[in-house]
């Protein structure tokens, strides 16, 4: 009995990604490049979800840093995997050994990720020592900081122009790998004691320590580890839409982010991907609507109103900060 219990988490996980790889296969199949698109977009924002959701839901912060991060690999990521010959001309004020420099998309998004983490760490070192709303203005500033910096850096960033012509690497399996190691990991984390520490620092931070939990290293892993992947995905995304700007990442992704956060359940994963996935798909099917009638930004209107309607009716959101019955039988074994 204990050995079929031991196979079963593995093997309905993988039998999970396999349906799921089915349903992308079978989705590049039928579905139209503008929808197969949307898909890969949905799966870089249920990303996108799930990593704040590790700062965010289980270590208790209140970060709203993610798209600084994500504009910081972009342009990393971007580029790396630019032509030497486009940068002479685009790009002047590059370093020399980056000017001769060009790597595929997968060296290019770990370097960015790297990038974007150790900028979270240099950030948090000050800034995790604040707290509640504090903190999340202290990382909306650094929104304005980075986005102030790939402005006026004219010689690295074009400025306000931003980057074109980026070669579109990023494919609907290059997002349903980068989802599924995210989510993986998240879940994987939250299920372990170190996920376990991460939400006894969220729930009473001085119980926390008196249990010889440090809540400092704790909530700095937490958002090195959500930098990481928000880089990442910032890398993925350029490389799918090929510009970047540096109002591509704003103070409105960093609303919707948090509302998917949320909407699903701070500290739910689960919920995350649920409300990713609704969100993401509410916003593009309101789209032809806004055109028609001239209502540019009625979707975030409808994503405002969704989010204070879950607060009054469901303050914990859909999930609560839960899994699944199925969810956790997979990830946090045979759970009552």
């Amino acid at each position: 009995m204990t050995a079929v219990r031991s196979f079963t988490g593995p093997v309905a996980g993988i039998a999970i990604l396999g349906a799921c790889a089915a349903l992308v296969y079978g989705a590049q199949a039928v579905l139209s490049s503008y929808l197969v698109t949307l898909l890969a977009i949905m799966l870089i924002n249920m990303a996108l979800a799930v990593s704040l959701n590790i700062s965010n839901g289980l270590a208790g912060l209140f970060s709203l840093g993610h798209p600084a991060f994500m504009t910081i690999g972009a342009y990393v990521s971007a580029v790396l995997t630019f032509p030497p010959g486009r940068k002479d001309f685009m790009l002047p004020d590059l370093p020399s050994f980056l000017m001769t420099t060009q790597l595929p998309l997968l060296p290019a998004l770990l370097v960015a990720g790297i990038t974007g983490a150790v900028i979270a760490f240099l950030v948090g070192l000050p800034v995790l020592r604040l707290k509640g709303h504090y903190l999340a203005v202290a990382t909306l500033g650094l929104i304005v900081i980075v986005q102030g910096l790939a402005t006026n850096w004219t010689g690295l960033t074009r400025g306000g122009s931003g980057l074109n012509g980026i070669p579109r690497l990023t494919g609907i399996w290059w997002c349903f790998g980068f989802a599924a190691v995210v989510v993986y990991t998240a879940l994987r984390l939250k299920f372990s004691s170190l996920g376990r520490a991460m939400m006894a620092t969220r729930e009473n931070a001085l119980a926390a320590e008196s249990s010889g939990v440090s809540t400092y290293r704790i909530r700095m892993l937490a958002f090195v580890l959500g930098a990481f992947f928000a880089a990442v995905a910032g890398g993925l995304m350029v490389h799918l839409i090929t510009v970047v700007t540096p109002k591509s990442y704003s103070v409105v992704m960093a609303f919707n982010l948090v509302a998917m956060v949320v909407i699903g359940g701070t500290g739910s994963i689960t919920g995350s991907i649920v409300a990713a996935v609704a969100l993401t798909g509410l916003s593009e099917a309101v789209r032809p609507l806004e055109e028609k009638l001239g209502l540019y930004g009625l979707s975030q209107v409808i994503v405002a109103l969704g989010l204070i309607l879950v607060l009054f009716f469901r303050p914990n959101g859909l999930l609560g900060s839960g899994e699944p019955r199925f969810v956790r039988r997979i990830f946090g074994g045979f759970l009552p």
